[in-house]
């Protein structure tokens, strides 16, 4: 009895040893695959921080070279406004092309060679190549901007208008206060700003009011038939001689433009040199001294008049009928 029990204890004995080091065994399998695999990435990890350490002074020396490029760029502009600006036949939208366009051709001469530096095997054909796949892509994602892009450079160099003239563009007029490679920015007369892409400026008439010093001012008035034509005119055109910031030549004039129903209609026009009045103020000024002037010497300034005519028979046989009616 004694030998049986010890023979189930040894038994039981060898397959708890057997069992445990099974375990033993797929634990230690385990360990070492989770082991291997946490190597591999720790591994991978070592070898992007050894690379990225490797590489570290080429990044240094890529953005040294960026940074002289971008203070390159702020030379160039600095050079390009003190040299043209300085011209009396230097051009003012000349200078934004060569600041804007010059400086980010340098910026971007100076984004690649640093790529170069850093990046091993990078070339400036592998960045074209990627471009040139997405092209089509692009153009069609972007065709608003090109196209704005491309009328920008075209309208400064061109030069239609400059900073400061006033301009009247698809129905919107303003001041212009920048032109941008995107689009030009007009200060409406009431002190709003108005943004319009240049694409929509480069295919529209644009109306420039200030291109040139002289303009012409003109405002139509109306006298009575009864009135002395010859005089209002001969009043109109001592008024116009008198006033010294209008100009001789071209001269001025004062003709008889429609015999309307209630008045002659008289156009008067003359002009002046935009440097010394504006032409709201010249017109408003002379109106005021035809006005005074008709009035002294009473030419009338008519204004619609109707005249009612009602017959006598249409009176008596009106009250006959109310009579009759009320009978």
């Amino acid at each position: 009895m004694a030998e049986q029990k010890g023979s189930l204890s040894e038994l039981v004995a060898q397959e708890t040893s057997q069992l445990l080091q099974e375990a033993s065994e797929r634990t230690a399998q385990t360990v070492i695959a989770h082991t291997t695999k946490y190597n591999d990435a720790y591994a991978a990890i070592d070898k992007i921080i050894d690379g990225f350490w490797s590489r570290l002074p080429y990044i240094c020396i890529a953005l040294v070279v960026f940074t002289i490029f971008y203070l390159l760029s702020k030379l160039f502009k600095f050079f390009i406004r003190k040299t043209l600006t300085e011209r009396s036949y230097s051009k003012q939208n000349l200078v934004l092309v060569l600041n804007r366009v010059g400086s980010s051709a340098i910026v971007f001469f100076g984004f690649l060679i640093a790529m170069v530096i850093s990046v091993p095997g990078f070339t400036p054909g592998q960045l074209m190549s990627a471009l040139g796949i997405g092209s089509v892509a692009i153009g069609f994602a972007f065709k608003d901007i090109f196209q704005n892009l491309l009328s920008g450079i075209l309208i400064l160099l061109g030069e239609p208008f400059k900073i400061g003239d006033d301009i009247i563009v698809g129905g919107m007029e303003g001041t212009v206060e920048d032109i941008q490679i995107r689009a030009t920015f007009l200060r409406s007369p009431d002190g709003r700003r108005i943004v319009i892409p240049n694409a929509t400026v480069y295919t529209s008439a644009v109306t420039v009011n200030t291109a040139y010093q002289r303009r012409r001012c003109e405002f139509n008035i109306g006298i009575g038939y009864e009135a002395d034509v010859q005089k209002a005119k001969n009043l109109i055109l001592e008024i116009l001689n008198q006033e010294p910031t209008i100009l001789s030549q071209p001269s001025f004039s004062v003709n008889v433009t429609t015999l309307a129903d209630f008045s002659i209609h008289l156009s008067v026009r003359w002009w002046i040199n935009t440097t010394e009045t504006s032409i709201a103020t010249s017109v408003s000024k002379i109106q005021e001294v035809v006005i005074e002037q008709f009035n002294q010497n009473e030419i009338s300034i008519p204004y619609p008049i109707q005249e009612i005519k009602i017959q006598h028979d249409s009176i008596s046989n009106a009250s006959a009928l109310t009579h009759k009616q009320t009978t």
